[in-house]
């Protein structure tokens, strides 16, 4: 290859060659098409819309790869009133929901021994991008990097340039501001028709929809705009409103975000807006020393933004605690989901469990105000403490502060364990006082006995170390 040059957005050159190449490749799946312009900026009909389902057309053709799309122009070979061919990039819908987090967008012109090289830097809520043109100026073709989006996707990309879209949402209005250019001709063309204002947005539909929908099956929904037909789309899959931690179904939770809230460190599966994530490790000094000694804790991220966060761990299902700062709450740190950055919380032994080793037992005491939501391993009973309690020290999950605990020793003299015929049960959890008990329908943390600790530390052998199994999880 001889010339490589890095072009920046607005930036335009001579098409290196008749015949060129352009190569795009992203770190998120995308689908790239190449749309046919006349000199008002839109299709002839939706023919002049060219991907890997209409792979062909008139001096333009599609393919890929494996890693790159490419498609590949021969301006000498196209009809004379085409005037532009818009080289786009659309997220497919398996991963991100625009290119804010989809990481790196490359397009490539090469031909005549030239390559020019073009990233799209600065998007935020783009679903579809315009990386390229190649447009025709008193009869010489050039290239311009463009690196302009559309929040509505490929529906309105299409929809902007004249592409009759079928149950798809109407797009959104082009960008106000065009990039600064070196070439006068404007972006997009002045005599455009400019798109209708959309409706609200309905979910995110792909292009790859082109061939017709299979027939309606009786028992699956349609929301509108999206041609297909699944129970995905009923109204039990749909995303919750409202600010604050929130349940999303049953092993999710969703966090509308204004602020800030603290998660467990690796627990988001997906968000959308504009937030930041930091990690804290357990949350303190004090507390990462506690930690240290006693393998529990919460290993901790503080998310900051405005956005929707869902947050979920291993399938476990999710349960919302309020706190009205008249009691605390005891949890196992690997219960521990997401709380409101009101809550303050510390590593504390659990009454009465000294004798159970020489480390005792710890958990994590959460005070003040706010929401917290914890994980169980299956669906837990909560239990009304009003009389001596027992459980299961693997199955208790949290309780009430006030609650005083001591330990239960059940296999006397320790001699079922020296016949190998323990009960399985040697010890057991008290409670008494007023309060509630938590217990999940599982014996077994996070892990297995090896799991090790809410901090991520490994069990021991010995006591200690099947006190990491019980509740440091």
């Amino acid at each position: 290859m001889g010339i490589v040059l890095t072009l920046t957005a607005g930036e335009n050159r001579p098409l290196p060659s008749s015949a060129v190449t352009v190569s795009v490749r992203s770190a998120s799946p995308v689908n790239t098409s190449a749309i046919l312009l006349t000199d008002a900026g839109r299709v002839r009909s939706d023919d002049d819309l060219i991907f890997y389902n209409q792979p062909a057309g008139p001096g333009v053709g599609y393919r890929s790869d494996g890693s790159a799309d490419i498609v590949t122009i021969d301006t000498g070979a196209l009809p004379r009133d085409i005037a532009t061919v818009v080289v786009a990039a659309s997220l497919d819908g398996t991963g991100p929901s625009s290119f804010a987090t989809a990481g790196a967008l490359t397009a490539t012109v090469t031909g005549g021994g030239e390559e020019l090289t073009f990233s799209p830097a600065g998007l935020t809520s783009e679903a579809a991008v315009v990386c390229l043109e190649i447009y025709r100026r008193n009869d010489q073709w050039k290239v311009r990097a463009v690196g302009q989006g559309y929040d509505a996707g490929l529906a309105g990309l299409a929809t902007a340039f004249g592409i009759e879209v079928d149950d798809e949402p109407a797009p959104s209005a082009p960008p106000g501001h065009p990039p600064r250019v070196t070439d006068p001709q404007p972006w997009p063309p002045p005599t455009a028709t400019p798109p209708a204002p959309p409706p609200s947005p309905g979910p995110q539909a792909s292009h790859r929809n082109t061939p017709p929908a299979p027939p309606r099956s009786p028992v699956t929904a349609q929301p509108q705009g999206v041609p297909m037909h699944s129970d995905l789309f009923a109204p039990s899959h749909a995303e919750v409103t409202g600010q604050g931690i929130q349940k999303q179904g049953s092993k999710m939770c969703r966090v509308g975000l204004a602020g800030e809230v603290m998660a467990r460190s690796g627990s988001m599966v997906a968000y959308q807006g504009n937030l930041k994530f930091e990690a804290l490790g357990s949350g303190g000094l004090g507390r990462m020393m506690r930690q240290a000694m006693t393998g529990e804790g919460v290993p901790l991220m503080k998310v900051t933004g405005q956005g929707d966060l869902f947050l979920a761990d291993a399938a476990s299902d999710v349960h919302l605690i309020d706190l009205d700062g008249s009691d605390g709450l005891t949890i196992n740190g690997a219960n521990v989901l997401a709380f409101d950055s009101s809550l303050s919380y510390d590593i504390a032994r659990v009454q009465g469990a000294g004798a159970m080793s020489n480390a005792g037992l710890f958990n994590c005491v959460f005070t003040g105000r706010g929401r917290i939501a914890i994980t169980t391993d299956g669906t837990p009973v909560v239990l009304n403490v009003d009389a001596a309690t027992y459980a299961d020290p693997q199955a208790a999950v949290a309780w009430s502060s006030s609650l005083r605990t001591s330990v239960k020793s059940n296999d006397s003299f320790n001699l079922g364990t020296l016949m190998g015929r323990s009960t399985g049960e040697r010890f057991t959890l008290e409670f008494s006082g007023r309060g509630f008990v938590v217990v999940q329908p599982s014996e077994l943390p996070p892990g297995g006995f090896i799991g090790g600790t809410g901090g991520g530390g490994s069990a021991g052998s010995g006591a200690g170390g099947v006190l990491g199994g019980i509740l440091g999880r």
